[in-house]
């Protein structure tokens, strides 16, 4: 009940659809019950030698018109119930997106990218159809099955009971199989999860395979994985193989109880010829509500066990998200302090760092560095609560951050990651992202400052070449300048920059540099850096090593303490001497 709240408010929205759906649906069914009548009564008409051609073309004119009167409310249950169908579909696939939107980014730590993506597509089309086809047979097995069983006693009382006889094993052999079936599919989602995941990883992947020559060791993973979908599936199969021939057996288990017995109360003219042609008729209408209740049970329980899947992932709570007291923020802040600062990414665990220290002042640069997994670029995400720090406080001109609505914090920081993403759209379009208020002049302006823009000019299309997935088209160091082009659109107090010149030569690196620079005079700036020619201008550097700040100061001071900053920008300055030649 919990998983059928999700669908609940678009059931509510279009209840009107869903009433007309399920008359129009019963109006069919009932019409589809009359057609017997008819053929009853041309029967009879037919063995007594009391029809003629006019009275004959009668009767095949009512059904010519009942055929026509079934096509047109059919045409509107379908356009009811499958768009009501159509919209839930929509409204959760709109929900689930928004909510993984809100989570953390530690929650994307752990899932895979595979199993998010079966929980847009797969499982939704299993609730889709749930709704859509499991409401049509669900009803059909209703109506259609009470109504034949109606008709039937009407026409005879003892031959119905003798047809409904396997009814009662129907009724515990849905039950009995339908618990094994919920079971079932959630492992077969389960299973259809790992293999789109493994699939994607080694299409994303392609050119490190080729490049690798691993092409038959991934198809043996692919093969492997999807063996293990196959072989749920199967057990499934099984189930549902043993399931459906089971309703159909004892569909026609009536059907020969009918044509034993009704055939000998023809003989003995217990009842008419047309009576057991039309009770024939039932039978084989019938067949349909109790296939149906098959069918129906087969839907409901995919489609539940993927909607206790997709409520799974609604029902987890963000881990960052606004505190009751949180506050928009009224005018541009610049000045950060950490206070007594530690992070860990899971509980009990080692900290990252420890009780760290920083004030950066407004107006200023703060240049971080230390060896490999020192922690910089976690420092980096503190500040727009990518992360939310274990220990201390992080201070917005005197505000702990944590007080601050997200949105209104982030709307602050333009943030670069050490990784650029592009998305599979223009050049325009990544810089932009879905701005639609920015002038070609700034456009270029921010091109500019991230050298860039002789880079667009010299492309065949500009600012409208097509990137492809990830910025494939392009070298590193282009998508690397666009995503600073990005941020450097932004026009915000605060610049957080990871490693921004990491992958283009020394010479751009250079340029690029002087224009942060200039950025700076009216910016609080961080950067990040394993090069310490990005940062040596900063008005404030400190060296994380080891979870501590184990120097701080500006250039000329860290230089002077002879320990890992100026070991290692001696090394450097060797190396760019070494280039140069």
């Amino acid at each position: 009940m919990k998983s059928f709240s999700l669908i609940k408010p678009y059931i509510l929205e279009k209840r009107l659809f869903i009433l007309i759906g399920i008359l129009s649906l019963i109006a069919v069914d009932f019409m589809q019950l009359y057609i017997p009548r008819i053929i009853k009564r041309a029967v009879d008409d037919l063995t007594a030698f009391r029809i003629d051609l006019k009275r004959l073309l009668l009767y095949s004119l009512y059904m010519v018109g009942i055929s026509i009167l079934i096509g047109i409310f059919r045409y509107i249950w379908r356009c009811c119930l499958i768009g009501t169908s159509r919209r839930v579909e929509e409204g959760l696939r709109n929900v689930l997106f928004s909510h993984i939107q809100t989570l953390s980014a530690s929650y994307f730590d752990n899932i895979k990218t595979g199993d998010l993506m079966a929980h847009a597509t797969n499982d939704i089309q299993h609730v889709r159809m749930a709704m859509g086809m499991g409401m049509v047979a669900l009803t059909d097995a209703v109506v259609l099955g009470l109504a034949s069983i109606g008709f039937m006693t009407y026409i005879n009382i003892r031959l119905t009971l003798l047809a409904v006889i396997p009814m009662p094993l129907i009724i515990f052999g849905t039950r009995f199989f339908s618990k094994k079936m919920h079971s079932l599919y959630k492992d077969v989602q389960s299973a259809f999860s790992d293999l789109t995941e493994v699939t994607r990883e080694r299409f994303a992947g392609i050119r490190i395979v080729k490049a690798h020559n691993r092409e038959e060791k991934e198809t043996e993973k692919v093969e492997m994985i999807s063996k293990v979908n196959i072989d749920r599936n199967l057990k499934l199969v099984k189930i549902t193989g043993s399931f459906f021939p089971m309703m159909l057996l004892f569909s026609n288990l009536s059907l020969a109880i009918v044509l034993f017995f009704g055939g000998h109360q023809t003989i003995l003219l217990t009842i008419t010829p047309g009576d057991f042609v039309a009770f024939i008729n039932y039978i084989g209408i019938l067949t349909w509500p109790m296939m149906a209740m098959g069918w129906v049970t087969n839907l409901i329980q995919r489609g539940k066990a993927s909607l206790d899947r997709i409520n799974i992932i609604l029902q987890t709570r963000p881990e960052i998200y606004d505190m009751p007291c949180a506050k928009p923020i009224n005018q541009k802040s610049r000045r950060i302090v950490f206070k007594k600062v530690t992070f860990s990414y899971q509980p009990n665990k080692v900290p990252v760092f420890s009780k760290i220290d920083i004030d950066i002042a407004p107006g200023t640069v703060l240049g971080i560095t230390g060896p490999p997994g020192s922690g910089k670029t976690t420092v980096l995400s503190l500040v727009p609560r990518l992360y939310d720090i274990s220990e201390g406080n992080i201070f917005f001109d005197g505000t702990d951050i944590r007080k601050i609505r997200i949105c209104d914090l982030r709307s602050q920081i333009s943030f670069m990651p050490q990784e650029p993403f592009l998305f599979a759209g223009t050049v325009r379009n990544n810089i932009i992202l879905g701005n639609k208020n920015v002038k070609e002049e700034e456009l270029a302006i921010a091109a500019r400052k991230a050298l860039l823009y002789d880079t667009i000019k010299s492309f065949q299309s500009g600012f409208e070449t097509i990137v492809g997935e990830k910025g494939v088209i392009l070298s590193g160091g282009q998508k690397q300048r666009i995503a600073l082009a990005r941020i450097l659109l932004k026009d915000t107090p605060v610049l957080i920059l990871d490693d921004p010149i990491s992958q283009v030569d020394m010479e751009t690196g250079a340029g690029i540099i002087k224009n942060i620079r200039l950025e700076a005079y009216n910016k609080t700036v961080i950067i990040s850096s394993h090069r310490l020619s990005a940062i040596r201008f900063a008005d404030q550097i400190i060296v994380l090593e080891n979870g501590k700040i184990s120097e701080s100061g500006s250039h000329d001071k860290l230089l002077q303490n002879n320990q890992y900053y100026a070991k290692t920008f001696r090394l450097q300055k060797i190396e760019e001497e070494l280039d140069a030649f």
